[in-house]
């Protein structure tokens, strides 16, 4: 092989290298004319634990007139549109503790046991002992604005019952509403 051939075919391999890597420092380099890259996407959401019924805590002796139910809350058996004074007693010492909760909404859920003919009647009943306890939990402190009002009538269960549930305290009723 002649010696310029050499040289030749060395500086050839050279050049073609040079070439090569130049291409690769191209192909590396930002293109001015792309928009950037997309921000990185968010962290996943944090998993929240459900809240628990935020139920003021048992005394050791139950309030006269009051009956606890088993997931949270409070019934009351009323026959007529107004409290006894010992059912008026107990509900706003009642009032008392769901004011210290820090937030929600108190439910006064009422229901009645007739007439059985007219719905209508049964929902303006239970309206007016929803009302009345309304007013004694008022009385005791809770502020008005926290108190949501629901009367349910006359339901399934045909029952004389107005029930107070603190925020995060499910309903009773919800089976008897569907039916």
């Amino acid at each position: 092989m002649k010696p310029g051939a050499a040289s030749f075919k060395r500086r050839a391999g050279l050049a073609a290298g040079f070439a090569l890597l130049s291409s690769a420092a191209r192909a590396q380099a930002p293109d001015l004319n792309l928009p950037p890259d997309p921000a990185p996407a968010p962290p996943p959401p944090v998993q929240l634990t459900p809240l628990r019924p935020q139920t003021p805590h048992s005394r050791a002796v139950p309030l006269p007139g009051l009956q606890a139910l088993p997931e949270g809350g409070f019934r009351l058996r009323m026959t007529g549109t107004e409290l006894t004074p010992t059912q008026a007693a107990a509900v706003q010492s009642l009032a008392g503790n769901l004011a210290m909760l820090p937030q929600g909404r108190i439910t006064v859920e009422a229901q009645v046991a007739g007439p059985a003919d007219d719905v209508s009647t049964a929902r303006r009943l239970s309206l007016a002992r929803a009302q009345t306890v309304k007013s004694a939990l008022i009385a005791g402190g809770l502020t008005p604005t926290r108190i949501d009002l629901r009367p349910l009538g006359r339901l399934s269960g045909a029952q004389d019952a107005v029930d107070i549930l603190p925020p995060g305290v499910a309903s009773p009723n919800s089976e008897a509403r569907r039916s």
